[in-house]
């Protein structure tokens, strides 16, 4: 594994990149920074290396974590109701902005320095980011370890595995948000073309908070069962997709293809490189979010592109959003000393 110097903090602290390649030449880039996911290169229909996620030639984008570039998000990823929940018959009561709180609120995990462990044998790489999430961060109970391990085999699979375990009950629901563009960035993700292994998707209000309804993708926009590009209901006359300008939601998961012990929940193929990714995860949701609001942020990414509207897809693997108010959903609370695992696996290929 390749480290060398990415960067300075203003802390004075000194950022290291880790670089993890394989047989095949698929090559994964990694700071220590947020443990947040800097360049995946995958060869293309052609052989030539595509960088399949958003990015930065600027290190301070990822010192502040600029538009959660390659970011896992932790203690909770999405949206909770009010930003409160109850846990041991107490209301823990979370920062809100504007009335509910998304990815766990201020000075996220995704600006720190984690500290990292590195080994290789002969089916590939891997790097463990560790951190410890002290009582009261972000407003949660509990001191809180976590670790996540990148893994980069030699079948093209890069597997994410997350580990937590907290000395009070808490909320344990990480995920990653990296915006993947299997085109290289070159394109917006609207001619991506993508499969959702799900029948049902989760209705929301204006605040885009579960209403705790599931509602039958058939006949509807939401409906990717059978591959089609990205773009085409996206413009669909329909409310759900008004309130997210576009898709943001999230997807329940059938039951189907398993690896690692991993259902299959996505597929999804850049429509010039030929790059095919599949999406395996153990979670019962997976957030399909279509970057909506880049009007917003639209600024000069990776190789002085310009990244605007709809410009990549994430596919967030987690507990349903706001499950903590819905007894009737898996829940991400869990109990104290109780070590909590999660698995994402992005598998490439090309066609």
């Amino acid at each position: 594994m390749k480290v060398e110097k990415f960067g300075v903090l203003k802390t004075g602290e000194e950022a290291k990149l880790y670089t993890m390649t394989n047989k095949n030449g698929m090559t994964v880039r990694l700071t220590d920074v947020g443990a947040q996911l800097v360049n995946v290169l995958v060869p293309d229909k052609n052989g030539e290396l595509t960088d399949c996620i958003l990015g930065s030639d600027s290190f301070d984008d990822y010192e502040k974590g600029c538009m959660l570039f390659g970011s896992c998000v932790g203690r909770n990823a999405n949206r909770i109701a009010r930003g409160e929940f109850e846990v041991g018959g107490k209301t823990v009561r979370l920062y809100t902005y504007p009335k509910n709180i998304c990815h766990s609120g201020p000075n996220p995990w995704n600006v720190r320095m984690w500290n990292v462990a590195m080994e290789e044998d002969e089916t590939g790489e891997s790097i463990t980011f560790f951190i410890r999430s002290e009582d009261g961060d972000q407003g949660y109970p509990g001191n809180m370890d976590v670790e996540i391990t990148y893994t980069l085999t030699n079948d093209n699979e890069l597997i994410l595995q997350f580990y937590g375990v907290s000395d009070a009950d808490t909320i344990f629901n990480m995920t990653n948000h990296t915006y993947f563009n299997l085109n290289g960035g070159k394109t917006d993700a609207l001619n991506h073309r993508l499969t959702l292994y799900s029948d049902f998707y989760n209705a929301t209000d204006e605040g885009q908070i579960p209403t705790g309804e599931l509602v039958d993708v058939t006949g509807t926009p939401f409906d990717f069962r059978t591959e089609k590009t990205i773009g085409q209901d996206i413009d669909a006359d329909n409310a759900d997709l008004k309130i997210g300008r576009g898709y943001d939601h999230n997807f329940m998961i059938n039951g189907g293809k398993v690896a690692e012990d991993a259902t299959l929940c996505a597929t999804l193929k850049g429509d010039l490189s030929g790059i095919v990714m599949n999406v395996y995860t153990d979670r019962p949701g997976v957030q399909l979010y279509t970057m909506n609001w880049a009007p917003f942020m639209s600024r000069e990414g990776r190789g002085g592109l310009t990244y605007g509207p709809r410009h990549a897809v994430c596919l967030e693997t987690q507990f349903t959003p706001d499950a903590v108010h819905h007894p009737e959903m898996a829940s991400p609370l869990i109990k104290a000393n109780e070590e909590s695992t999660a698995i994402t696996i992005y598998r490439f290929s090309v066609e």
